[in-house]
């Protein structure tokens, strides 16, 4: 099994989740599936059908996040030096080409959200960042073209 850093937040969510599949939209769906049973012909029920499709994505989704939790490493990102750039650790970065900063945190892919300033440790640009150091030049192949970053800072 290979184990998949997370963050304690990124793990206390994905377990409330799994919580949540188990204790309400699991039970919610077996009374779904119960009512449109109950309406008669099972081939032309389109209720049925829907109901057993959710069950599906609920039980696959379960499945999925049991998986990643028995295999999660937790880091706190507080233990963590503040060398260089690594899993937990907050960033800041300017483009070097327009002079805008923005500031990221690294994180695992179950926990990246860029609105919320978390981007994957898996992504093109938070892979460039592991173990780089203040002041150096960060180069990535983004869909809109080259783009260069200097990192400035490491919260």
């Amino acid at each position: 099994m290979k184990q998949v850093p997370i963050t304690r937040e990124g793990y206390e969510r994905l377990k409330k989740e799994l919580v949540n599949l188990k204790s309400v939209e699991r039970p919610t769906n077996i009374k779904a599936i119960e009512e449109a049973r109950a309406h008669g012909d099972l081939s032309e029920n389109a209720e049925f059908d829907a109901a057993k499709e959710r069950q599906s994505f609920i039980e696959g989704r379960i499945m999925d996040l049991e998986y990643k939790l028995g295999n999660a490493d937790i880091i706190d990102p507080d233990t963590l030096s503040r060398d260089f750039a690594r899993f937990g650790c907050t960033v800041r970065l300017e483009n070097i080409d327009t002079g805008d900063e923005v500031k990221y945190q690294l994180v695992g892919p179950d926990e990246s959200d860029i609105k919320e300033g978390r981007i994957s440790v898996a992504s093109p640009l938070g892979q460039a960042m592991i173990g780089k150091q203040i002041g150096d030049e960060i180069t990535i192949m983004a869909p809109g073209g080259k783009r260069n970053y200097e990192l400035i800072e490491i919260l």
